[in-house]
């Protein structure tokens, strides 16, 4: 719209709301903290319009809908991947929006109305009463290094001699990145002397693909580029510190929870194979 436009329509909101909505200045406006509030609940108000036309969409023309699942990458692999590829034989017309991030940048998505749900864990400060959580399980991580590389050929390899190669890792305050230093810590051993900080998952198998850096990743994203049957990358994990893991992570939604039809198919189909995996190993 024209500016004068906009101007009007900001002018008649302030007076609807009592209160200033923005400020002036040079390079343009900024919100004041009543007009961001009002600028979020419109937000999640435009969201409910749009999943109330995807209902609409379901009654007359049958399965459809947008989903919107936030990730992080193991769980998004070893669930989110093989879950879109069940319900997309069997209901094409649904769409997904996939978002990969941290567990922080996934749980703000989540509040903004930006996604369904996610899988990940609940940063701290955020507000437990707020979401819904299902706890899935740990997640496991491996150390992996390029084809070729000098420590493949040890035996007996033990975690001490990683740290003489740069490491890959993402940047402090990082969940892994914390997983990998108290678990150095516990076995008595120094922090990598030679850190590249990164929290591109892309760039970190780069990294290690070009050079002789060890980096942490899930072990699910490792195993699937260490088969040569499917990526054939140069990626190889290392036979050390196999008990690494990351904390429980769970399956977080927002409460009260608003979803449209497609996305509680999907979020049901999510939760029958947790629940399918859960009694398989036996927890």
């Amino acid at each position: 719209m024209t500016q004068p436009a906009a101007s009007r329509l900001l002018a008649e909101l302030e007076q609807a709301t009592g209160t200033p909505l923005y400020t002036r200045h040079a390079r343009g406006v900024v919100l004041t903290e009543a007009g961001t509030l009002l600028a979020r609940r419109s937000k999640a108000a435009l969201h409910d319009l749009d999943d109330a036309f995807d209902d609409i969409g379901l009654l007359t023309a049958g399965a459809g809908g947008m989903v919107r699942i936030g990730t992080v990458t193991g769980p998004g692999l070893e669930i989110v991947l093989p879950t879109i590829r069940d319900i997309r034989v069997t209901y094409p017309e649904i769409a997904f929006t996939i978002l990969v991030d941290t567990s922080d940048k996934l749980a703000t998505a989540l509040v903004g109305h930006e996604i369904d749900f996610y899988l990940g864990r609940l940063p701290a400060g955020f507000d437990p009463a707020a979401v819904t959580m299902r706890p899935i399980g740990t997640e496991p991580i491996s150390l992996v290094v390029r084809d070729n590389h000098p420590l493949l050929r040890r035996h007996d390899l033990h975690l001490s001699e990683c740290l003489a190669h740069d490491w890959v890792l993402q940047p402090p305050g990082g969940l892994m990145r914390m997983t990998v230093e108290d678990y150095l810590l516990k076995s008595g051993l120094p922090q990598p002397a030679r850190v590249l900080n990164t929290s591109s998952l892309l760039l970190t198998l780069a990294l290690v693909s070009e050079t002789n850096a060890i980096a942490p990743i899930a072990t699910s994203v490792a195993d699937l580029y260490a088969n040569e049957a499917k990526l054939g990358s140069r990626i190889r994990r290392l036979d050390v510190a196999q008990d690494m893991q990351v904390a429980t992570y769970a399956l977080i939604g927002r409460n009260p929870s608003r979803l449209n039809a497609a996305a509680e198919r999907v979020l049901a189909r999510i939760v029958d194979r947790i629940d399918t995996a859960a009694i398989l190993s036996g927890n």
